[in-house]
């Protein structure tokens, strides 16, 4: 076993041993505390640029399956774990998570105190962080840029067609996860998922019904060249934002987005919805989120709010039909308390179409 060591940008180091591929890597160092579902936050593409730190004390006791992915590969930078488990016990188990970092490129590191790590964070937010072999953190170059454009990294390349009965929803792809598509689909949606720059002459080519921009990685202020398409598509049919589809809404109408100093990662976070007083447990992942008093109220009602910190967690246009949710309601992981988004956005869209829908509760 080869000893590693997670430094971070405020001086703290933080011993383990190296899994995965053994190699330095430098990354946004973050936390999620959800018990379960480590093979889908691992393959979650909002993570991309991240070392991500698993707060449960024990990651990989039943391995890794071929259906549990949300992407086709791992887009974190590098992860850390407390204890993790070189011998599963699960009949869908086909590799260890140590087998698939190697396969997969990524490094990582085991052993190490996470509880003190998260500590760190909390304290001084999330920052610049290094896994490496060499615990000198003095010949680490922490001016070094980390990656900008994240999305053009996860995003697809190309158009791709799912068929079905159902309205025609175009899926905006700045880094979707698979459980979107199959929230979509397993209401009979058609669906189409393009590239992230997508011009609205291209969406209104395909002849939607409606428009999800889905959730991604990094700050949205990186993607301001497209606020204009965005107005133009938002505009033209109804749409869900999730995540970063919430916050591109946001700003594309003039809202602000600011960043948490360290964000909300994680599969039990509580947030109230305003019209009904009630408190939903959402899956969540995410750093920036939408400024309270920068939402103007003639154009948007705030719908969700973080019962943590008060901060937005959904908006509905007050004349168009667009809402947005920061929360994730696939879940995968996490509990699926408001999946019914999806059931009202789809009703949205028969509506704007003239056919008559059902009223969808929780």
């Amino acid at each position: 076993m080869r000893k590693g060591y997670l430094i971070l940008e405020s001086g703290e180091l933080f011993p383990g041993i190296y899994v995965g591929k053994q190699e330095p890597v430098m990354g946004e160092i973050v936390f999620n505390t959800s018990m379960t579902g480590y093979q889908e936050i691992m393959t979650d593409p909002s993570y991309a640029g991240q070392i991500m730190t698993f707060c449960y004390p024990l990651i990989g006791n039943y391995g890794i399956n071929t259906t549990d992915s949300e992407h086709e590969k791992i887009q974190m930078q590098g992860a850390i774990f407390a204890n993790l488990c070189q011998v599963p016990s699960h009949y869908q188990c086909v590799k260890t998570v140590d087998q698939w970092l190697q396969e997969s490129g990524i490094p990582g590191l085991a052993g190490v105190d996470t509880r003190a790590v998260v500590k760190a964070v909390r304290k001084s937010g999330t920052m610049k962080a290094v896994i490496s072999d060499n615990p000198d953190a003095s010949g680490v170059d922490w001016s070094r840029p980390l990656p900008v454009n994240t999305v053009s990294m996860v995003s697809t390349g190309h158009v791709t067609e799912y068929p079905g009965e159902g309205p025609h929803v175009v899926l905006i792809d700045y880094g979707y996860k698979k459980s979107m598509l199959k929230a979509l689909l397993s209401e009979g949606c058609k669906v189409t998922v393009v590239p992230y720059n997508t011009s609205f002459q291209t969406i209104a080519s395909l002849h939607p019904a409606g428009v999800m921009l889905s959730n991604g990685p990094g700050d949205p202020l990186q993607l301001s060249s497209l606020f204009g398409e965005l107005k133009k598509i938002t505009a033209s049919y109804p749409t869900l934002g999730i995540c970063l589809g919430h916050q591109l809404i946001a700003l594309t109408y003039g809202a602000k987005t600011g960043k948490l100093l360290f964000g909300h990662r994680g599969a039990n976070h509580p947030v109230k919805e305003i019209e009904t007083g009630k408190v939903w447990m959402t899956s969540q992942n995410h750093s920036f989120v939408v400024e309270k008093s920068s939402v103007d109220d003639k154009t948007f009602a705030i719908t969700y709010l973080n019962v943590n910190d008060g901060s937005v967690e959904g908006l509905k246009h007050r004349s168009l039909p667009i809402q947005t949710v920061q929360f994730h309601p696939e879940a995968h992981p996490g509990p699926d308390d408001t999946h019914p988004i999806f059931k009202r956005f789809i009703d949205t869209i028969k509506q704007s179409k003239g056919e008559k829908s059902h009223a969808v509760t929780y």
